[in-house]
């Protein structure tokens, strides 16, 4: 078939959800608490992070990062899920479509290189805790998020541009719910070999190179733990770390099932379920991981909410006292 002779599709219609009225009204309210209660657990914690001087250190720099970014990740896909859950319109044009992969495989994979850093980070405060604020400094912090961002946004930038310069002639149904490299791979009326080659290499090495800062990181703090002489120091390191390594392994499991594999195993159920554990399931459950485990953040939120409640209350009295004002000079 000559490329010339190829026509390519304007919009695509999402069809990974289903489409029983009722279903479709219980999955809506489901997936608007699970994205609410996301953006509150996120927020929060960002909001102490930035107010509460206790937190102005790398650790909670990193993992306000990290909530950043779990605002972000469910904002790509979820609003125009609930408006296919809601109104049945599943229509996205091309270029929605491009930009919602685009800024989809952006988070992911910044994501995929903050938790390396934020493992080094636990590394050097466990492994050489006298140095640390002199190794991991505030402008050392800022330079490895910058970096981070960086490489999410060009590592990005190139699966977009793989996926996007494809033709597709025999069908513009995404059988998922969002536009993501599987199912666009999928769609695609040309061979994608060498497509698929470029981004599983690229991911393959990016990937494995944040896998493998992480894992040796980690092997590193384990040797250190279990050299501590004392239960309690031992405890101590292991709740630290403890919080950051469930979010490891709860993101690298989905993202590795989703997107290291070739397309000739693509199955839509599976990727459904997968991609809703990463995409909406682990941005609520980081929130919780952090907090639940971290009395730091705990302590800090609870600071937040008393002076907001302070804060609350002195602004009823002045309301209250201009209320009084104003009724003694009417009198």
């Amino acid at each position: 078939m000559q490329r010339a002779n190829l026509s390519t599709v304007s919009e695509f219609v999402l069809v990974g959800l289903s489409d029983a009225p009722e279903v479709r009204f219980l999955l809506f309210v489901l997936f608007l608490i699970i994205y609410l209660a996301t953006m509150a657990g996120n927020i929060t914690i960002l909001v102490a992070i930035t107010t509460d001087t206790h937190l102005h250190n790398p650790m909670y720099f990193f993992l306000g990062n990290l909530s950043l970014l779990d605002i972000l990740c469910p904002t790509t896909t979820v609003p125009k899920m609930l408006v296919a859950l809601l109104l049945e319109k599943k229509v996205i044009s091309f270029t929605g479509c491009m930009l919602q992969l685009f800024f989809l495989i952006d988070v992911v994979g910044t994501e995929i290189f903050l938790l390396a850093v934020m493992a080094y980070d636990r590394y050097v405060a466990i492994c050489h805790p006298l140095q640390y604020m002199k190794i991991v400094s505030m402008k050392v912090c800022s330079h490895l998020a910058i970096g981070t961002w960086v490489t999410g946004f060009f590592n990005s930038l190139l699966h977009t541009s793989l996926i996007f310069t494809l033709f597709f002639c025999d069908s513009n149904e995404v059988d998922q719910y969002y536009c993501d490299i599987p199912p666009m791979l999928a769609l695609s009326c040309l061979p994608t070999y060498s497509r698929e080659l470029v981004i599983l290499t690229v991911a393959g090495v990016l990937g494995s190179s944040a896998f493998v800062v992480t894992l040796i990181s980690y092997i590193y703090i384990l040797f250190a733990i279990l050299c501590m002489k004392s239960s309690e120091s031992r405890h101590k390191a292991f709740s630290t770390c403890g919080s950051h390594l469930m979010v490891v392994c709860l993101f690298y499991g989905t993202t590795i099932c989703t997107y290291v594999r070739p397309s000739s195993t693509y199955s839509p159920n599976q990727d459904r379920i997968v991609s809703m554990l990463y995409g909406t399931f682990t941005p609520l459950l980081n929130p919780i991981i952090c907090t639940l485990r971290n009395k730091e953040v705990k302590c800090a939120l609870r600071r937040v909410i008393s002076q907001a409640r302070t804060a609350l209350t002195r602004q009823e009295h002045h309301s209250q006292s201009l209320a009084s004002s104003g009724a003694l000079a009417v009198g």
